[in-house]
């Protein structure tokens, strides 16, 4: 655009390489954080974050001032990840296989990024994975409509309630540290239990 006959800030090449620059550190420090708090625990420091991403320590403070801030964009990068992934299940899976993979998906993440939510939790910023679960909740309608019209969920189970139950279920995974075993048997009893009666 061009006011006056001069370009507008926003045609300025120099800025919109800045922009993409300070987009692209922000993607390889979430993706460091994740990765080094996976390893590490989320009491690594934000020194390792910065040297895993191959970013300046202040960069690191540029885009989150705070060790909070900068958890709470890992949950939150984790939740745009798996709304793609659920988005690609929609798509592309039959309607059973796409529901139940995604319970199991979420149930995957919640586990794997337990430091996290403890390290958060530790700092007064309690993240409730039923919050998370709402910014899923359009993928999750169409999930659970797709599996009831194939005749392979109960026709009476909505969709806060399966929210509900799966929220629970990976609250407990996180706060209680359930092994892999134990997170596995939780979401055969869910799946029991939503199919409609006489179905394995």
């Amino acid at each position: 655009m061009y006011r006056d006959g001069a370009p507008s800030s926003s045609d300025d090449p120099d800025k919109r390489r800045v922009r993409a620059d300070a987009r692209r550190n922000r993607a390889h420090i979430l993706a460091a954080a994740e990765a080094v708090f996976a390893e590490h625990g989320a009491s690594a420091s934000t020194e390792a974050v910065a040297a895993h991403a191959g970013v300046a320590i202040g960069t690191v403070f540029r885009h989150f001032p705070t060790k909070p801030e900068l958890l709470q964009a890992v949950v939150m990068n984790l939740l745009d990840q798996l709304v793609t992934e659920v988005d690609a299940l929609v798509n592309d899976s039959d309607a059973v296989t796409a529901l139940f993979a995604f319970c199991e998906r979420v149930m995957a993440v919640s586990a794997q990024n337990r430091a996290v939510f403890e390290r958060l939790a530790e700092t007064g910023t309690r993240v409730q994975v039923s919050d998370a679960l709402t910014r899923l909740r359009p993928a999750v309608d169409e999930l659970l409509d797709r599996a009831q019209q194939a005749g392979a969920v109960r026709g009476d189970l909505r969709p806060g309630e399966l929210v509900a139950l799966l929220a629970a279920i990976c609250q407990e995974a996180v706060t209680d540290k359930w092994s892999a075993r134990f997170q596995h048997r939780a979401l055969d009893i869910l799946f029991t239990g939503i199919r409609p009666s006489g179905i394995p």
